[in-house]
């Protein structure tokens, strides 16, 4: 059977054939918010794929019940011959949500899941069907698409507007993977009925009782997740498009450090920060379809996610670590200056230079010569936020950590290092060179910054010149935060040329218009 039968046969078993013919974005079907008679579990969320990686995958699902999730995968979508895998119970402590994690896959070939909950009466589920590209073991061509700022300053699910369309312009792509680059929530930001926005403009949302105040409990830090999950673009995107997440600020709270108080935020009756942090941590890691790091950090975000000969991803982490947020301005690394912290970044110098993928992808959820302010502190000096501390002079505060990494990707000759991110919503090129840099210890390289995916746009960020950035190309809105009705959503996607090996990036906007497209040869 050809691939284009299978693939054709498959959505129409499952539901998914509209949006696959190009029928009006209104009336393509999508995975269901599956209901049924009260006597056995429902699959309300669908399924996830995540952190494909060698011959191995999560399948994520959730039941509205105490469950058992079952999975089974094939090579056809008519599930002929299927490998049948028993996961774990789905219970309260984890808000009924479970994954398995799928290995021994054929490499390089399409995977079709299915996902079911069996009942402690015995009781099954209907399936929640889906697809993935399972990773390459020779070489092959790679897209994959990537973008942040999920559902923020109050911009939720409009059903006029056709919901968070932009993830339907992924998935028309057909990337191998996406990579969620933060923000994947906004549990600090409600979201309204209604929103009055430019020209007097409505926008509408569908609201559930956990958006209607800032998350405190963990109910409610969970249920901004389940309320992304109504989406079905995102439905339908999660069962066709394996996916990478790492986090940001906004599944907490805004700019969380060991530095923030809530003492005179009349939203927040728990004003207790580290708490919230756990609680917003346990809905990310219950939700998030990540691989569990092990039992010696189970919360660990950061990760290395290898996909083929052509590409190594290197998933980083810029708020765990960090120490309170300051001036940035100390001169020795550690102590106030920790962003990534000493174990994280040898981590990542290590993985950088044992790699032997042509690409070397830095995935990260902040901008590196952007400036982030956080407010000022009680002498009115700037409080920053991200890397960049307002200092055109040499590398001081966090910048040292970036420093020193970029001395030791020079040093030990790495080639091919490309950095993507989102998180100031709007999109840009970045390309950082030393003849432009105070600090000037490093080889010359791109950033890239995709979104926002469903949220508020701004911009632009004011550049700081230590390491030299260069803004090559910039797309935002007149006015800050413009609705998703102004069009200034955008992700990006990779392709890498499977003959060249040529790594060539696009911006696109929520109706796939690309906006800018950069392509960059590999250097042996």
């Amino acid at each position: 059977m050809n691939e284009t039968k299978t693939r054709r046969t498959f959505l129409v078993e499952t539901g998914l054939a509209g949006a696959a013919l190009g029928l009006p974005a209104l009336g393509r079907a999508a995975p269901a918010i599956i209901t049924s008679d009260a006597s056995r579990p429902v699959l309300a969320q669908g399924i996830q794929i995540g952190d494909p990686a060698g011959d191995r995958a999560i399948v994520w699902s959730r039941a509205d019940r105490p469950a058992r999730l079952w999975v089974e995968w094939d090579v056809s979508p008519r599930f002929g011959n299927p490998r049948v895998v028993r996961g774990p119970h789905a219970l309260e402590s984890s808000d009924f949500t479970a994954r398995v994690d799928l290995d021994e896959l054929p490499r390089d070939r399409e995977i079709f899941v299915r996902a079911s909950f069996e009942g402690y009466d015995g009781a099954r589920s209907e399936y929640s069907h889906g697809r993935f590209q399972a990773a390459p073991l020779f070489r092959r061509g790679v897209r994959f698409v990537w973008s942040g700022d999920t559902a923020g300053q109050g911009y939720g699910i409009n059903p006029q507007f056709g919901g968070m369309k932009i993830y339907e312009a992924m998935r028309q792509r057909r990337p191998d993977f996406f990579l969620h680059s933060g923000d994947t929530i906004y549990a600090d930001g409600p979201i309204p009925a209604e929103l009055t926005v430019e020209e007097g403009k409505l926008w509408q949302n569908l609201v559930t009782p956990e958006t209607s105040k800032v998350a405190e409990t963990l109910d409610e830090f969970r249920g901004r997740y389940r309320y992304n999950l109504l989406d079905e673009n995102v439905r339908r995107f999660n069962a066709e498009v394996a996916q990478l997440w790492q986090w940001d600020d906004h599944e907490v709270t805004n700019n969380w450090s060991a530095s923030k108080d809530l003492s005179a935020n009349a939203n927040y009756s728990e004003k207790n920060v580290a708490l919230l942090t756990a609680r917003g941590t346990r809905a990310f890691l219950d939700y998030a379809p990540l691989r569990p790091h092990d039992a010696q950090e189970s919360e660990r975000v950061y990760r290395h996610i290898p996909y083929g000969c052509l590409l190594d991803v290197f998933v980083i982490d810029m708020r765990s670590y960090r120490a309170a947020n300051g001036e940035n301005l100390e001169a020795t690394p550690g102590g106030a200056a920790t962003f990534l912290g000493q174990e994280q970044l040898s981590w990542l110098k290590r993985g950088l230079r044992e790699s032997r993928a042509v690409w070397k992808v830095i995935a990260a959820d902040m901008p590196i010569g952007l400036q982030v302010a956080d407010g000022t502190n009680l002498a009115g000096q700037p409080v920053w936020e991200a890397i960049a501390n307002g200092d055109a002079g040499p590398a001081a505060g966090r910048e040292l950590e970036i420093a020193d990494l970029l001395r030791f990707i020079k040093r030990h000759r790495i080639q091919n290092t490309v950095w993507l991110t989102a998180d100031v919503h709007y999109c840009a090129a970045h390309h950082y060179a030393p003849e432009r840099a105070a600090f000037r210890d490093f080889e010359p390289f791109w950033e890239f910054v995709g979104g926002p995916l469903n949220a508020g746009s701004f911009g632009p960020n004011k550049l700081d010149d230590t390491f030299g950035p260069e803004v090559v190309f910039q797309k935002f809105p007149p006015t800050a935060n413009a609705s998703p009705y102004a069009g200034f959503q955008f992700f990006g996607q990779v392709d890498i040329d499977e003959r060249t090996a040529a790594l060539t990036v696009q911006l696109v906007d929520l109706n796939g218009t690309t906006v800018f497209t950069q392509e960059l040869e590999p250097r042996r």
